[in-house]
């Protein structure tokens, strides 16, 4: 058994299989993938891409919530100021009430409790 490396120019290895009978089927062609492919997995294993600011966090939520596939399901975009966590609402065209929030208030509000409750157990540092 042998591990080919990512890079390898080699090509791929087909898939024949002899077909017993009176049917014969052509071999298909292996087929590569593309070139970009292959550098954005490579790009992907070496590391992840930095953290967005507030700024660009605040400013995709901003253009989220005018979009008008937005508007039209009734989707609301929001952060949590407390924990900088994103909010969906799922709201009623013509009532206007919230229908679902993910994560709902009670999730948001165990968290924030967690975390406190996280800096007052853990307070020393190595």
């Amino acid at each position: 058994m042998t591990i080919d490396s990512i890079s390898a120019a080699s090509p791929l290895r087909g898939t024949e299989r002899p077909v017993s009978g009176a049917e014969s089927v052509a071999p298909q062609p292996a087929s590569r993938a593309p070139a970009a492919t292959v550098l954005e997995t490579a790009a992907a294993v070496r590391g992840a891409e930095p953290a967005p600011t507030l700024e660009q966090v605040n400013q995709a939520v901003s253009d989220l919530n005018k979009s008008p596939l937005a508007k039209s399901q009734g989707l609301e975009f929001s952060i949590d100021n407390d924990s900088k966590r994103t909010i969906v609402k799922v709201i009623d065209q013509t009532t206007k009430e919230v229908l679902r929030q993910m994560p709902s208030p009670e999730a948001l509000q165990i968290a924030k409790a967690l975390d406190n409750t996280k800096s007052l157990l853990i307070s020393q540092t190595a």
